[in-house]
């Protein structure tokens, strides 16, 4: 549970500089592509292993790094476009309740636990991620014309996880996990300058060294969010369909808590109402075992 809990921080530290790059206007996007190169050179002093580029490419699991890596870049700007058609609120909605396809197939593919108390647990904590999320007083509205988007988006995320576990599950040795989590990284990175190039000969490309900055500090908690979420996946006796749910209902409560503390959000009544169910979903989810 220690690895699942390091995930939780880590993401939510990774909100905290999400609102950061907003006070200091850092590019998010050269930001984001810095980030992998750092948070691979994180993965590398955590890995200890001289690094082989042949022995990677010879990985069972290097294509699915490489999918990995195009979707995490092709996820981050369905999630910026869908910020700036719809607001912020529809992209959080959409990247956490997204949880619903992992859980969805660690049921089917890996004939995991179900029993009512769970799916109450992960019915609540999807109820409590748009609650929490919505920080307008008329809540969430889609135009017919964006809601591609989001549904992009939705799919993205959930791919991303499931692809995470599938990959963890058939072909990641546990010596391999923080190579493996440093690769999909630099694959997102590679890809990253491929687009900041091409913003380079369309003469759009604005690089400040204060990107740079973010990207060091924005690296970190990004790789542990990965390395510590697969090692959560490995941890005998955890059912994805239980760590998905718990973690991204635990960042939703605690990033909004972070929120308040930190920035002086305010919150509205449904906000709170959906911490409250996200405790609740988080105490039946993990304690569902019990009442088989």
């Amino acid at each position: 549970m220690i690895y699942l809990l390091l995930s939780v921080l880590s993401s939510s530290v990774i909100f905290v500089i999400f609102k950061l790059f907003e006070r200091f206007k850092i590019n998010t996007l050269q930001a984001i592509i810095f980030n992998y190169f750092f948070a691979f050179s994180a993965g590398m002093l955590v890995d200890r292993q001289e690094l082989d580029p042949l022995n990677v490419l010879s990985k069972d699991w290097f294509l699915g790094t490489f999918i990995l890596g195009f979707m995490f870049i092709a996820v981050f700007y369905l999630a910026a476009i869908t910020t700036q058609k719809s607001g912020l609120s529809v992209v959080s909605v959409a990247t956490k309740m997204s949880v619903a396809i992992p859980v969805f197939f660690g049921i089917i593919l890996y004939n995991e636990s179900t029993g009512w108390i769970k799916i109450m647990g992960i019915l609540l904590a999807l109820v409590a991620v748009y609650l929490t999320s919505i920080k307008k007083k008329e809540g969430i509205t889609i135009r017919k014309r964006n809601l591609i988007f989001p549904l992009l988006v939705f799919f993205g995320s959930g791919i991303i996880d499931t692809t995470l576990k599938f990959l963890e599950t058939s072909y990641v040795a546990e010596a391999d996990v923080a190579l493996f989590s440093s690769t999909i990284f630099a694959i997102a990175g590679i890809i990253g300058v491929l687009i900041l190039l091409i913003q380079a000969i369309r003469g759009t490309l604005k690089l400040s060294f204060k990107n740079v900055i973010g990207g060091v500090a924005l690296g970190i908690p990004n790789f542990g969010s990965i390395y510590f979420l697969v090692m959560a996946l490995r941890t005998e006796g955890l059912e994805s369909s239980t760590i998905f749910p718990i973690n991204n209902v635990a960042i939703v409560m605690i990033s909004t808590f972070l929120g308040i503390l930190l920035f002086k959000e305010k919150m509205l009544s449904k906000n709170w109402i959906g911490i409250l169910l996200a405790i609740t979903s988080i105490i039946l989810i993990a304690t569902s075992e019990e009442w088989m």
